[in-house]
């Protein structure tokens, strides 16, 4: 097969925040749309047989201006469902719990519709889209698959990946807007690239006005 290209979505008011974000459908900011505009030159060599995404609009934006085309919506690629925890912060969570950890600790538990998801769950969710990825790959042997999704869920698919448990997603640190490969080295699982983005300073934050013009 060739190699799995995960992509993090573009920044959003409440990844910028800190604030956790799954069913929350937010769009991106404008400097989000810019970090993802940005990936297209990441992604222009690469021979992409499929591209699987999360349903979230913050997602499909993303694919859009990359210029990936026709994705497949893919609602196994959506964020770990924080349950009581969604738009809350880790540092508002440790008031009342100080020692909290989501890859070990879960999250509190969330209405009937999002009752949240234990670790073991969302590794599960990750299980099935490597084994569709793979099934995929088997038919396109030469040629890669983009996932593009969020940042714990890609975590611990990768950790999935690599054959460590979900909690050891913690390892994988995942920037907005950022792409990751993971591939083979003597037919064992490997990471090839990890959380890869262009400089700011191509596409700042603060885009200058134009001078008015008489």
């Amino acid at each position: 097969m060739g190699e799995l290209i995960l992509i993090r979505h573009g920044e959003t008011e409440w990844s910028r925040s800190g604030q956790h974000t799954s069913h929350t459908d937010l769009p991106l900011t404008a400097f989000g749309e810019r970090q993802a505009r940005a990936l297209a030159p990441l992604l222009t060599d690469r021979r992409i047989a499929l591209t699987l995404v999360s349903p979230a609009v913050r997602a499909r934006r993303t694919a859009e201006l990359a210029g990936l085309a026709a994705p497949r919506i893919t609602p196994e690629l959506r964020e770990w469902d924080y349950g009581g925890y969604e738009g809350v912060t880790t540092d508002e969570i440790r008031r009342t719990r100080p020692d909290w950890n989501l890859w070990t600790d879960g999250v509190a538990p969330g209405p009937e519709a999002h009752p949240g998801e234990t670790p073991a769950e969302v590794g599960a969710r990750a299980d099935r889209v490597l084994a569709e990825a793979v099934e995929v790959a088997g038919r396109d042997a030469d040629e890669d698959i983009a996932l593009v999704a969020h940042s714990h869920f890609l975590r611990v698919l990768t950790a999935r990946y690599l054959g460590l448990t979900p909690a050891e997603g913690t390892l994988f640190q995942l920037a907005t807007g950022a792409v990751s490969r993971l591939g083979t080295e003597h037919g064992k699982p490997v990471i090839t690239a990890w959380n890869v983005t262009l400089p700011e300073s191509l596409f700042p934050r603060a885009v200058p006005e134009s001078p008015e013009r008489d």
